[in-house]
C-alpha cells in the first residue's frame, strides 16, 4: 500500500464527545451543513462557519459514566436524516433513555472457559429485570418554526449490558430507502448469551425499518426479542445481516449501478475487520417467527453473517491465556470450537482485518475500530475510491499520549482478504491525548470528518475536536 499524508483542518472544537458527522441540507436552504451529535445528547449544525445547537435532548439521555468510572459506550448513538429531509423535515434517533437503569444480565465478568459447558451455554433469564438500560428509536420532525418535536417511537430496545450498543447506529439506505439500524451484540464480551447467532434476537442484528409505514403505537414495549414487539412494528422491520459484535454503522458506495455496502465489526482480544458485500436477502421478521412458531430453519440463503460469535473477523474467536511475562507469547485458545465449525461456511468473509498485535514496521496495533467511510473526492487523489477508517487508539508500550489512527483499504471483487495502509496526519495534539472516534462524510462522499476526544471517560466534558480531513 502506498503511503498517503493528509492534513486535519479543525473545524469546532471543545466539545463534547462526537458520536455522529454527517451533512444534510436543511429546508429552504442553499448549502449543505455539517451535522455533530455528541454522546451526552446534544446535535449541532455548522454551516459558512457559523455553529447553532440544532437539538439538545441531555434531558432525555441515561446518566453516563455513573457506573463505570467514566467511561460509557451509551448516549446518544443515531442520527440519520429522512432521503426527503429537505422536503418533510423526518430526522431519526438512537438514544438510551433516562430512567431506565437496571442491574445488568451479570453480576461477575464473563469469559468462556472450553473445559467449562456452563460458560458455553449461558441463557438470558429475567430478562424484565436482570438488564442495563433500554434505547429507543424515535422519528422526529423539524416544524417551520425551526423547532423539532418527536413524533413517534419505532422501537424500544432492551439491553443486556451498558456496551456494544452500536455508534453512528442509524443510516438510510440509498438502495432501499430504508433505515438501517445496527444494534451490537448487547455487551459484556464474547457474546455470552449468543445472542448474535439467535435468530429470534434483537441483539447482534443489522435491521431495516421500513419508515414509510405510518406505523404509530403509543410508547411500544421495550423488547429483546423479535415476537415481543406489537405486529404492527415487526411487519415494519427485516433482518439484513446477524454474526454481529459491535458496529460503527454501515456505509454505501455507488458501484456500476449497485451499492457496495461496509460494515465492520468490532474485535475482541484479536482483531478488527471490515466487511463488504453487494446482494443480500433480507429476512421479514413475520417469516423468522413463522419459522420460530413451527420451530423450523428459516431460509437464510441470501442472509449476511458476520461469524460472531464463532469467529472473530477471519479466526475462530480465541480467549487469552497469560502463560508467560511477554505478553506477545500469550496462549490463544479457541472459545466456541462448535460454534465456529456450525458457522464456517454461512460466514462472510472479512475484506480486511487488522490485529491487536502487529509488529509489522508499516501496520500498528489497534484498539477499536470507531468509523469507516467511502472517499470518492480528487481532492487526496491517493485516497480516491478507497475505503478510510479509523481506530480509536493505536495500543503502545510507552507512555507517550495516546493517539488514534487513519487508515485505508480498497474494495476487491475476488473475495480474498485485503491488505490496508496507515494515513500519517499532520495532527498537532502536543502532550494530550487524541483518540479517534467517529469519522463522517458529506452526502456525495467527497469529504471526510473525524472526531477527536481528549479523554476515554464521557465525564471529562468538552475535550472533543471535530476535524476536515484534507490534502
Amino acid at each position: 500500500m502506498i503511503k498517503v499524508k493528509v492534513g486535519l483542518r479543525p473545524i469546532v472544537s471543545k466539545i463534547n464527545l462526537p458520536t455522529v458527522l454527517k451533512t444534510t441540507r436543511l429546508p429552504g436552504d442553499s448549502i449543505e451543513r455539517l451535522f455533530i451529535a455528541t454522546q451526552a445528547g446534544e446535535i449541532f449544525c455548522i454551516g459558512n462557519g457559523v455553529i447553532r445547537t440544532f437539538l439538545d435532548i441531555r434531558p432525555r439521555i441515561l446518566k453516563l459514566g455513573a457506573s463505570s468510572g467514566g467511561y460509557d459506550e451509551r448516549g446518544l448513538l443515531g442520527l440519520a436524516f429522512h432521503p426527503q429531509f429537505y422536503y418533510n423535515g423526518l430526522f431519526y434517533l438512537h438514544y438510551s433513555a433516562a430512567g431506565t437503569q437496571g442491574p445488568g444480565a451479570l453480576s461477575d465478568p464473563f469469559k468462556p472457559d472450553p473445559r467449562d459447558p456452563g460458560t458455553l451455554n449461558l441463557k438470558w433469564i429475567n430478562r424484565e429485570s436482570q438488564y442495563d438500560h433500554i434505547d429507543t428509536v424515535e422519528e422526529w420532525a423539524l416544524q417551520s418554526n425551526g423547532q423539532s418535536q418527536k413524533r413517534r417511537t419505532l422501537l424500544n430496545l432492551r439491553r443486556p449490558f451498558l456496551n456494544h450498543n452500536g455508534v453512528n447506529s442509524l443510516n438510510f439506505s440509498p438502495e432501499t430507502g430504508k433505515l438501517v439500524l445496527t444494534t451490537g451484540d448487547g455487551g459484556s464480551g464474547y457474546d455470552p448469551f449468543n445472542l448474535s447467532q439467535a435468530d429470534m434476537e434483537i441483539a447482534g442484528k443489522i435491521i431495516e425499518i421500513d419508515v414509510v409505514k405510518q406505523t404509530f403505537i403509543d410508547n411500544p414495549p421495550a423488547a429483546t426479542r423479535f415476537n415481543e414487539l406489537p405486529a404492527p412494528i415487526q411487519e415494519m422491520l427485516s433482518v439484513m445481516a446477524k454474526g454481529v459484535r459491535n458496529i460503527p454503522g454501515i456505509s454505501f458506495q455507488s458501484y456500476y449501478k449497485q451499492y457496495i455496502k461496509y460494515a465492520a465489526n468490532v474485535g475482541q482480544d484479536l482483531t478488527e475487520s471490515i466487511f463488504s458485500f453487494v446482494d443480500y436477502k433480507p429476512i421479514p421478521i413475520a417469516q423468522l417467527i413463522q419459522a420460530f412458531l413451527i420451530k423450523s430453519e428459516p431460509d437464510q440463503q441470501g442472509l449476511i453473517n458476520f461469524g460472531w460469535r464463532g469467529w472473530e473477523g477471519a479466526f475462530p474467536t480465541s480467549t487469552l491465556r497469560n502463560g508467560s511475562a511477554d505478553p506477545h507469547l500469550n496462549e490463544k485458545i479457541i472459545a466456541y470450537y462448535d460454534e465456529a465449525v456450525k458457522t464456517s461456511a454461512r460466514r462472510l468473509s472479512p475484506l480486511t482485518s487488522y490485529f491487536h498485535e502487529d509488529r509489522r514496521p508499516d501496520k500498528f496495533s489497534a484498539t477499536a475500530l470507531t468509523g469507516l467511510q467511502p472517499y470518492t473526492g480528487n481532492e487526496i487523489p491517493d485516497l480516491s475510491g478507497n475505503l478510510v477508517f479509523t481506530d480509536l487508539a493505536r495500543s503502545q508500550e510507552s507512555q507517550s499520549p495516546a493517539r488514534g489512527v487513519l487508515a485505508y483499504t480498497r474494495a476487491r471483487t475476488d473475495g480474498k482478504l485485503n491488505d490496508f495502509g496507515v494515513i500519517e496526519t499532520d495532527d498537532n495534539f502536543g502532550p494530550q491525548p487524541a483518540y479517534y472516534v467517529s469519522l463522517g462524510a458529506n452526502q456525495e462522499q467527497t469529504k471526510l470528518y473525524l472526531g477527536v476526544y481528549g479523554s476515554m471517560k464521557v465525564t471529562d466534558f468538552n475535550q472533543g475536536t471535530v476535524f476536515e480531513i484534507v490534502p
